[in-house]
């Protein structure tokens, strides 16, 4: 919800439902709040934009990755994921080898030094997680979790593994 209003003007009203009951602005705000203080967190703590540690975490957790891959497991475009995963190698920490298959197509992996990064982001998005959801019981947390894994297989068109 806005934290401010034009002067003079209400909210409007009527026989639509308000917006701000809607489930996907809900997420949509709690994402971006999320977002807001995750990528503050990453650079103070860590030196990494967002995006670059989201890359780090899916290398180190599914390695060897293509970049559509990492794209995928990362939730950023191949745009972003192509220019993470290059600022991940100049910082030394992941490789970029040349697939034997595809000439064109590469797989990154973790550096020594990307694997110890590993461990400190994935400390940071186990902090994270505690800040946002210390709010939730651990019975809360585990149905809130429950509940997204299976909105995502919804979305993904994966009925059978509806409850």
């Amino acid at each position: 919800m806005p934290a401010s209003r034009a002067p003079g003007r209400a909210p409007r009203k009527g026989r639509l439902p308000d917006l701000e009951r809607f489930l996907t602005y809900r997420l949509h705000v709690v994402n971006k709040l999320s977002d807001r203080d995750t990528q503050r967190a990453y650079l103070e703590r860590l030196d990494l934009p967002l995006s670059e540690a989201r890359s780090l975490a899916a290398i180190g957790r599914f390695e060897p990755l293509s970049v559509k891959d990492l794209a995928r497991a990362a939730n950023l475009d191949k745009g972003q994921a192509s220019r993470s995963a290059q600022s991940l190698v100049e910082r030394g920490l992941a490789d970029k080898t040349t697939s034997d298959t595809d000439a064109r197509g590469v797989w990154l992996t973790l550096t020594p030094p990307g694997a110890a990064m590993y461990d400190r982001v994935i400390r940071l998005i186990e902090a994270r997680n505690r800040e946002i959801f210390g709010c939730l019981s651990a019975a809360e947390q585990e149905q809130l979790g429950s509940l997204l894994d299976r909105v995502g297989r919804h979305l993904q068109g994966d009925a059978t593994q509806d409850d």
